[in-house]
């Protein structure tokens, strides 16, 4: 039979969740996870494969920061563990792993420095929107990134592919991390597709890709 794997990079899918399904409540575990599963049949009923040639859903993430910060402004302390993000990702990781054929890999958040100015803040910044003696607290957010994430992904896909446990792949990403592992897997014979969720991607990285296919509503 064949079979297809679905992988998810997780940060991107939840920053696309709020744009994507503006109706839904994006703080509400329970229905993101579900999301996930639903959106991994939708591309199997695209394809015209059946329910049970889905190998896996691999979601891609990291637990939330749990650290207590002094905020750059107030002096305030603030302890990220507690946060409500903080709650949901944690509950948001225990209702994935409940959801049937998924597996959920985690990374680790590294940090590169304490605070950093929140792109939106810097963008009214230089549009003359604020100045400088108007920051707060909440014009910045923690300085951190993910590692071993794309590691995670690079290594399932080539695992995927050696083993022949699948015939294709659909990635759920938007940048272009994944071309390396891409080019392996279509060398091998793999039919890959990518799943950007209707945001643009750059033109060169169709030659990098088997198919581009988005089948969650389309944000306006």
């Amino acid at each position: 039979m064949s079979r297809t794997a679905i992988l998810v990079d997780g940060a991107f899918f939840l920053a696309r969740y709020r744009k994507v399904w503006g109706d839904r409540d994006p703080n509400d575990a329970r229905t993101v996870a579900k999301t996930v599963f639903g959106m991994a049949l939708e591309h199997l009923k695209a394809l015209d494969r059946p329910r049970e040639s889905l190998y896996r859903i691999f979601f891609y993430d990291c637990p939330p920061l749990d650290k207590r910060f002094v905020r750059p402004v107030s002096g305030d302390s603030i302890d990220f563990g507690r946060t409500a993000a903080a709650e949901f990702r944690r509950d948001l990781h225990d209702q994935l792993r409940r959801q049937r054929k998924m597996a959920l890999r985690l990374g680790r958040l590294a940090e590169r420095g304490e605070w950093k100015l929140k792109y939106g803040a810097l963008q009214q910044l230089r549009d003359g929107e604020l100045h400088s003696d108007d920051l707060g607290d909440e014009h910045f957010e923690p300085d951190m990134r993910q590692t071993q994430v794309d590691m995670k992904i690079g290594i399932d896909i080539a695992a995927l592919t050696y083993k022949k446990l699948v015939d294709q792949i659909i990635l759920v990403a938007g940048d272009a991390d994944f071309i390396p592992a891409a080019k392996l897997a279509r060398y091998e014979g793999i039919d890959f597709i990518l799943d950007p969720m209707w945001q643009g991607i750059a033109p060169d990285l169709h030659e990098h890709i088997d198919g581009l296919q988005s089948v969650c509503p389309r944000p306006f």
